[in-house]
């Protein structure tokens, strides 16, 4: 199989290529003066079995892994690998005359095969035109946080729809985990704390899908530090991280942020490479 990563994840379909004990594809990026993207794929993909890995955190992005699909036209197949998937949060109509851009996007995908990983809204994979399969980073993350070495760390979601992954991420490794909940005490007074547990004297890791300007999660990291967590660290799959989000959580007082690779970010020390040299090995059958 031929591993081809695209300009937003070369890193991560290096290590993909690795693990399945390949070399990565090269390919050639560049812009026309015009600022029209342009690329070429240095090899020959004709009836070869194609993976190509491009996240899609820009509109550029999106439009290069489009490209990508284009130029493998002679491939026997082709596996579609989006591991951040950007549009993926507008998975239906919020206001009259709004486009579903998750669909939108989904839909122009002409391969053989999807795979996401922790998309945003597992129904996005419906609109794809071809088998999708959305692949969990939580067993992955829940082993990098037992390598911190923290003595009865906590692990909390930081509202109730991280509550699934959370678990996942505590599940096989005995932590405890919680969710944070907000109770309003008045029009301008709400308090944020954990719903179940008691964070005192605890190692809190905070655990969520993506973060993306940092402003929950900073108010989350004080609020914990308030109630008595003696530090908390951050770790997420996809680290959108715009503008100013890194320094705002350690202004904030977060120990550490850790993500995955999914976007290529500083903080992306976990890769999901083996997650998807697994997925790949098995593709035959999807689920």
């Amino acid at each position: 199989m031929k591993i081809i990563g695209g300009p937003a994840s070369q890193l991560l379909a290096s290590r993909t290529a690795r693990a399945l004990g390949t070399e990565p594809v090269l390919s050639e990026f560049n812009r026309f003066p015009d600022g029209e993207l342009y690329l070429r794929i240095a090899d020959k993909i004709e009836n070869e079995k194609v993976t190509l890995i491009q996240s899609t955190p820009t509109d550029s992005d999106f439009v290069s892994l489009l490209q990508l699909i284009d130029a493998c036209e002679g491939a026997a197949e082709i596996n579609v690998v989006i591991p951040y998937m950007g549009y993926a949060r507008q998975d239906k109509k919020f206001k009259p005359g709004e486009p579903i851009s998750a669909r939108a996007i989904a839909r122009c995908i002409n391969a053989d095969r999807v795979f996401t990983i922790n998309i945003h809204e597992k129904s996005v994979l419906e609109y794809f035109p071809c088998p999708a399969r959305n692949l969990d980073a939580a067993n992955l993350m829940g082993a990098y946080i037992a390598g911190f070495g923290l003595e009865n760390p906590m692990l909390v979601a930081p509202d109730e729809g991280a509550q699934g992954l959370v678990k996942n991420v505590a599940s096989g490794h005995g932590f405890d985990y919680d969710h944070l909940q907000k109770t309003r005490l008045s029009g301008d007074t709400v308090v944020i704390k954990t719903k179940n547990l008691d964070v005192t004297g605890r190692h809190v890791v905070l655990v969520d899908d993506m973060i993306a300007t940092g402003g929950t999660m900073a108010e989350s990291i004080r609020m914990l530090k308030a109630q008595g967590a003696i530090d908390v660290h951050l770790t997420c799959v996809h680290p959108v991280l715009t503008r100013n989000a890194a320094l705002r959580l350690f202004n904030a007082g977060v120990k550490d942020i850790i993500a995955t690779d999914t976007i290529e970010k500083a903080e992306s020390r976990l890769s999901v490479a083996p997650l998807i040299a697994e997925a790949l090995s098995g593709s035959s059958t999807l689920s």
